[in-house]
């Protein structure tokens, strides 16, 4: 019966790593990273609710005097 060398922690730690990590990814922009991130994460309901109710009350913005006189 051969036996294999026990692996350090450190070793131990960069398999499961390494076995956990899809292929890397890449993006050409900031904004593409972000959309993909913002796709992949699910945002709590608690959360959600509170911005949709913070949204509710928001002063829409005023349009500028310029385009009000010529409008």
């Amino acid at each position: 019966m051969k036996q294999q060398p026990k692996l350090s922690q450190e070793q131990q730690h960069e398999e499961a790593h390494q076995t956990k990590s899809p292929a890397g990814q890449e993006f050409a922009t900031a904004e593409e990273l972000l959309r993909h991130d913002a796709a992949q994460t699910a945002v709590p309901p608690h959360l959600a609710e509170r911005l949709k109710h913070s949204t509710q009350n928001a002063v829409p913005p005023r349009t500028s005097w310029i385009k009000r006189l010529f409008n």
